[in-house]
């Protein structure tokens, strides 16, 4: 007969070979583990993104921005999207609209709401809220910016299909149409009758709902400027989750301030790294610098019109003035290449771009060809500055204050000195010269154009657009205007290519302007945030195109060792 004593030992023995089985097959494991697998880490959810930036909120707002850049463009990339989005290569892509159709035409465009879009309050996303905001764009008293386009929103016609269904008809085929479907969408069961006039004074500016993967969290002011914003994961972002749980912008007076803060530990991202700067970020071990071309390029436009500077009428002076410029030279020295030559109005890399075009290389000696053969020679008594029927070969060339363009403008003065140009900058506030360009009150002007998506040049060499538009030269040269005017209302992109093509020849052959160089835009991030990527750039906050994969919080993993390899 078994006695008590005698079953618990027996049990105790049985929990004793078990856990020493358990032992040993947990170390037959490890072992086979150790040898064919190992630990790696993986992205996990968690964290706050800290990033510092120079400027300081107003309008958090799309149809507020009122330029290609700023701290107001940064945060509504992070709130709000359009019907459709800018690709790293400038192409329109589906984005709050799945997909759309096009009539054969190129007349009507119908648009396909996603049906898992929702507001950050949780109402969804309906063809309502895209006719309400195309409305606001088509109010004649709009207050927002040209760069949105209402100018073009106001021919066309937008009915509402069905809730989950926009369709947009155009008067006449309009190929850039689609760039302008990018525009951010507001929400109409908050915002319903408000008008166009009334957007500036809204308290949704400072208190955004919208669809993206980020919503507003928390806002700190400091002396009526806002110093700091947060904004949280949306959880309901039908682009799928964010690793990050929040991003929180630190706002300052200017990019100096931004790396002062960074160095005191404030921050963990420079939203822009200028070039003056660069020798000051390149000290810093744990700040990984990311660059990136930009679609925009730097040019100086002249003024054909000017009757006091006939020389800028003919062209072999025009040509001369570019063979002039070591364009290299300037990017490598004063911008510490952190820019591209550019010989086309039409960006590399873009499907329109002809890779067969005149280049215009360094060549003072083609330079001085030129000028000798139209009649401006040296005249020794004038310090070798040349003269023609009396009159000098001298403007002034106007530039904005920022310290990049002074110093490309006293690099461009100096070599035209050395072929007998006389140039004198001037330099003035953003806004002086941008008057300057308006007016047309200018010999020579060196400033900045943007190219997002469609490369549609009409708006700065048709000859339309020489009174009150952006042809800020004054070009008027009608086989450059026909080609410009068919390419805008043709369909086939093939077709358009071919236009392009002849559009950039004449261009180079004219030179009705002096294309300079594309900037890089440099942003700095720390290395404690991982899988930080980036790409081409249509604007600044594209760098957060690919924020929902960067990651701070890491989670280990056993993986293979194949798998492990980089």
């Amino acid at each position: 007969m078994l006695t008590w004593e005698s079953d618990v030992t027996r049990y105790i023995r049985w929990q004793i070979l078990l856990i020493l089985l358990g032992v040993i097959l947990v170390g037959i494991l490890l072992a086979y583990l150790s040898a064919n697998y190992t630990i790696v880490l993986r992205p996990g959810r968690g964290g706050t993104y800290v990033e510092g930036v120079a400027g300081f909120p107003r309008y958090l707002n799309p149809l507020l921005l009122s330029s290609y850049e700023g701290v107001d463009r940064d945060l509504c990339a992070l709130l709000f999207n359009g019907l459709t989005r800018f690709d790293e290569h400038g192409e329109v892509v589906a984005d709050l609209a799945r997909g759309w159709d096009v009539t054969l035409d190129g007349l009507t465009y119908t648009f396909y709401l996603r049906s898992n879009a929702f507001w950050h309050d949780g109402t969804p996303v309906t063809a309502d809220d895209v006719i309400f905001t195309i409305r606001l764009l088509q109010d004649p008293a709009f207050p927002g910016s040209p760069i949105l386009g209402a100018d073009v929103w106001r021919t066309v016609t937008v009915e509402k299909v069905d809730r989950h269904t926009v369709r947009f008809t155009l008067a006449e085929p309009f190929a850039p149409f689609l760039d302008y479907t990018t525009v951010g969408i507001l929400p109409s069961h908050l915002l319903r009758g408000v008008r166009a006039a009334d957007l500036p004074g809204l308290d949704f500016n400072l208190n955004p709902v919208g669809t993206g993967p980020f919503q507003m969290d928390e806002i700190a002011v400091q002396d009526k400027d806002i110093t700091s914003i947060v904004l949280e994961q949306f959880r309901r972002y039908y682009g799928g989750r964010a690793n990050l749980d929040r991003v929180q912008f630190r706002f300052y007076a200017s990019d100096q301030n931004v790396l002062n803060a960074y160095e005191a530990g404030e921050v963990e991202g420079v939203g822009r790294i200028p070039i003056q700067e660069r020798e000051r970020v390149l000290g810093y071990p744990t700040l990984d610098l990311f660059s990136a071309p930009i679609a925009r390029y730097n040019l100086i436009f002249l003024n054909l019109a000017r009757d006091d500077l006939p020389f800028l009428q003919e062209p072999e002076v025009r040509q001369a003035l570019l063979y002039g410029l070591d364009r290299q030279r300037i990017v490598d020295e004063v911008l510490d290449g952190q820019a591209v030559v550019v010989h086309s109005p039409i960006l590399p890399g873009n499907w329109a771009y002809d890779e067969d075009i005149p280049h215009y290389d360094y060549d003072p000696e083609q330079a001085a060809r030129l000028l000798d053969s139209v009649g401006w020679f040296r005249a020794l008594l004038d310090r070798g500055v040349r003269h023609k029927k009396g009159g000098r070969l001298a403007f002034t060339l106007l530039v904005s204050s920022d310290p990049e363009r002074v110093a490309a403008a006293q690099e461009i003065v100096r070599q035209w000195n050395t072929i007998g140009v006389t140039a004198t900058v001037q330099i003035a506030a953003p806004d002086k010269v941008y008057q300057a360009l308006a007016a047309r009150d200018f010999d020579a002007v060196l400033t900045q154009i943007a190219l997002p998506g469609d490369p549609d040049p009409y708006p700065f060499w048709h000859e339309t657009q020489v009174e009150g538009g952006q042809n800020y030269s004054g070009l008027k040269h009608r086989r450059i205007s026909e080609v410009l005017e068919q390419a805008r209302i043709i369909v086939s992109r093939d077709r358009r290519k071919e236009l392009y093509d002849e559009f950039q020849t004449l261009f180079a052959q004219e030179v009705p302007a002096l294309l300079l160089y594309s900037p890089v835009y440099t942003y700095g991030v720390d290395e404690r945030i991982h899988d930080v990527q980036i790409g081409p750039l249509t604007y600044p906050s594209d760098r957060f195109r690919t924020i929902s994969d960067w990651w701070i919080v890491s989670r280990r993993v056993f993986v293979s060792e194949s798998e492990a390899r980089p």
